[in-house]
């Protein structure tokens, strides 16, 4: 059978397609390779593999065929020339970092990060010698007035994690082509199905598979997508020796969710703008944040560098107090009380206390993680249902 160039294809087909080879099997779904090593023909063979001299599978660390086709599935959905599946989204991004950055380059990443990549950047990568420094993510000025000489990356994610905050991707690829850095974009939000930003000039694009390119939250995964030479080498070659390798059992299960990855994000974007605008309204609810608004002050960005508004809607409990925010929570009994996101069932997670609880009050405060913030990560049930959920806290409160 022919391999036909998937990049020609529409989304809708290449997220089905894309990346499966049959064996001689003649498997229509794509196999699960459940082995850890690989049997050559011949010592002159398995010596060329090892050596990179002829291609061909060594051992499951760093080639897999089951892998592979994830791999190659999401590259094409990304436009991107190579990807490398990685053990978590938090291992795409570690990895990124150590096999590109040399000991002193400079970071400079969004102030409103995910709490573990915060985490990251702060405590780990300043220990192995790279300093970091954390810019407003809608405020260009501020990410030029922190770039040195020594500067070399750019992170950032966006929409950020939970307040949906943008940042002007193609403004920053010009800033960091201007410095000889890597911007890097973490995409969790949006997925290649609502944002390229390859397209808008970044060089690498980060995921954490386990949210929506899963989208059911069976499996924890991550990935790195880009060129041939900082992925399918130098990133590649940090895989193969360090190890923080997918499963093939998880890369199939991301390779069945890539599959329904579009027709999903469109009903989590309906959703979650159904969702936003009541709130909207509600008298318990002091602020909104979505970007789907027309409040929302980067609405006109959104609407230029994504196709669709995304899931997650994270609100203000009038009052501000952790107290009513959590009162808001116990009395869900549909929501999932739990920080994960991208699911067909929709979650709701206190970020100050959980994915933010590790930072610092002064950190969370620069971030805009306040004690009566909540975060909705929509999922696929009826929306009438998430309200009425919701609203059973909401009333009660005591404001």
């Amino acid at each position: 059978m022919n391999t036909p160039d998937w990049s020609d294809h529409n989304f809708a087909t290449a997220a089905v397609r894309a990346g499966h080879r049959r064996s001689n099997e003649g498997e229509n779904a794509e196999a699960i390779f459940t082995t850890s090593s690989f049997v050559f023909d011949n010592a002159a063979q398995a010596a060329d593999r090892f050596q990179n001299n002829a291609p061909g599978n060594v051992y499951s660390r760093f080639t897999n065929p089951t892998v592979r086709a994830f791999e190659q599935r999401l590259a094409t959905l990304e436009g991107g020339e190579a990807c490398i599946a990685t053990a978590s989204g938090m291992a795409a991004i570690m990895a990124s970092c150590v096999a590109l950055l040399a000991p002193g380059e400079h970071v400079v990443a969004s102030s409103g990060l995910f709490g573990s990549t915060s985490q990251f950047f702060r405590k780990y990568l300043t220990r192995i010698g790279n300093p970091v420094d954390f810019a407003r993510i809608d405020c260009l000025e501020d990410w030029a007035a922190k770039v040195t000489p020594q500067t070399r990356m750019l992170f950032v994610e966006t929409p950020s994690n939970p307040l949906t905050q943008l940042a002007d991707i193609r403004a920053l690829a010009e800033l960091a082509n201007d410095n000889n850095a890597l911007l890097v974009v973490d995409n969790c939000f949006c997925s290649p199905a609502l944002q390229r930003p390859l397209d808008l000039g970044a060089h690498l694009v980060v995921h954490s598979a386990t949210k929506f390119i899963d989208g059911q939250g069976r499996c924890v995964g991550g990935a790195v997508v880009g060129d041939k030479k900082r992925v399918g080498e130098d990133i590649l070659g940090f895989l193969r020796t360090a190890g923080p390798t997918m499963s093939p059992f998880n890369a199939w299960v991301f390779l069945k969710g890539l599959e329904t990855l579009q027709i999903r994000m469109q009903r989590h974007c309906e959703s979650a703008m159904a969702l936003a605008l009541w709130l909207q309204q509600h008298n318990s609810v002091s602020r909104v944040y979505y970007p789907g608004l027309s409040s929302h002050p980067q609405h006109e960005l959104c609407r230029q560098q994504q196709s669709g508004f995304g899931g997650i809607v994270s609100f203000e409990i009038a009052g501000g107090s952790r107290d009513n925010a959590w009162r808001v929570i116990d009395q869900t009994e549909l929501l999932s009380i739990t920080a994960n996101l991208g699911d067909a069932k929709s979650t709701i997670t206190h970020p100050a206390t959980t994915t933010h609880g590790r930072l610092s009050d002064q950190d969370r405060a620069e971030a805009g993680i306040g004690e009566g913030l909540l975060r909705v990560a929509v999922g696929l049930e009826s929306v009438d249902d998430i309200k009425a959920d919701l609203e059973r806290g909401l009333r009660d409160l005591s404001l």
